[in-house]
């Protein structure tokens, strides 16, 4: 084998951080696939090893255990907060769940929202990020009960002047 004289294995794993190289090196590690288990692999392929977009493989646990893990920790008597988590990235998303809503919510509804703060958060630590605030989602805008027209827009506008005038809407 010669040197990679070209620089194609650094063109090819340009823009990978540490944290990526290290997934693929982990991966390579432990693949089963002989043709992967050649040293040195081919770039593309070990790029795509380190690209890998698997939580676990960032040492982050599955969405079920996170969510068991936030829920415990909310209770009252689940421990304190400044006790190691499993992965900041859970306590991340535990707080922008909220303890009150992981404790009163019902389970399918605190479950969801909790999924969709751990899968964001999950994103930020794969993608080298610090963990930060993460926005509210919009509601579903098929669940909205009522329509707006411009006659009731002008219906209510006239009674909140009527009401403003002291009288009744005409």
């Amino acid at each position: 084998m010669s040197a990679d004289q070209t620089h194609a294995w650094a063109a090819t794993l340009g823009g990978l951080r540490g944290a990526q190289i290290a997934v693929g090196l982990s991966a390579l590690a432990e693949t089963q696939d002989p043709q992967l288990k050649r040293w040195p692999p081919a770039a593309p392929e070990f790029r795509a090893m380190c690209e890998n977009r698997d939580p676990e493989a960032f040492g982050l646990p599955a969405e079920g255990a996170a969510y068991h893990e936030a829920c415990k920790r909310a209770h009252p008597a689940g421990g304190s907060i400044d006790a190691p988590w499993s992965h900041p990235a859970v306590c991340h998303a535990a707080l922008e769940t909220g303890f009150h809503c992981l404790l009163s919510s019902k389970a399918d509804v605190s479950r969801k929202l909790f999924a969709r703060n751990y899968e964001a958060a999950c994103r930020m630590v794969m993608d080298g990020q610090a963990l930060k605030a993460i926005p509210l989602g919009l509601p579903d805008p098929y669940s909205v009960s009522s329509v707006r027209t411009e006659e009731g827009g002008r219906k209510g506008l006239a009674s909140l002047r009527a009401a403003l005038r002291g009288g009744v809407a005409q």
